[in-house]
């Protein structure tokens, strides 16, 4: 029997990510404040985050087999780390930087089993091409709302899909989730996946 999988994340891009990849989560939002961790490293911000928001509901499952999945996605673009913008004066300075421009997204992993004790956190680099967007480009898209609560202010698999000219790396890191960094996870922890109709199966690896 497969553990429970836990997503400790509020993203629907998460969550649909998995769900199409044959993985129904179970959501426990973490509710853990990012603006603590102050760390400058991209990939040392988005793994603590990560492990952060894991370890925040971990003692809800604790009597449960369950693996939790924490994630976390940052920017950076030209050196300088772009998280959510949340306000539209950020989401236009942002845009004026990254617009014909590339971006490294970075996406920080972390996976809690707690059956056996273990954890384990990773992270992917994609590197993303934006398109040379117009001023009034950027501000109509800006006023949908829909980059203002995403790392790097814009969602490819929205109505930013326009405005991203090229992917190089994992295409579902840039959603917030890489599929296959989940995979080399799970066996990593002793796990292997088996593919039985539209459903995924987490099972304990057989030695």
């Amino acid at each position: 029997m497969s553990p429970l999988f836990v997503l400790a994340s509020a993203s629907p891009a998460r969550r649909a990510i998995l769900i199409q990849a044959g993985i129904d989560p179970f959501v426990a939002v973490s509710n853990f404040d990012e603006d603590q961790i102050t760390t400058t490293d991209p990939i040392e911000l988005v793994q603590i985050l990560a492990k952060s928001k894991a370890e925040a509901v971990q003692s809800r499952f604790q009597d449960q087999e369950a693996l939790i999945l924490g994630c976390d996605s940052v920017m950076v673009v030209d050196g300088e780390i772009f998280g959510k913008p949340i306000y539209k004066e950020r989401a236009i300075a942002m845009w004026e930087k990254m617009r014909g421009n590339q971006g490294e997204l970075y996406t920080g992993h972390c996976l809690i089993d707690i059956k056996n004790h273990r954890t384990l956190t990773r992270y992917g680099i994609t590197t993303v091409g934006f398109a040379n967007a117009t001023d009034a480009e950027i501000e109509s898209y800006i006023d949908t709302g829909e980059p203002l609560n995403c790392a790097g202010c814009c969602t490819l698999e929205g109505l930013g899909g326009f405005l991203i000219e090229g992917l190089e790396g994992c295409h579902t890191n840039v959603l917030g989730l890489s599929l296959p960094l989940l995979r080399e996870m799970l066996q990593a922890l002793g796990y292997s996946l088996k593919f039985a109709g539209h459903k995924v199966e987490i099972n304990p690896q057989s030695f």
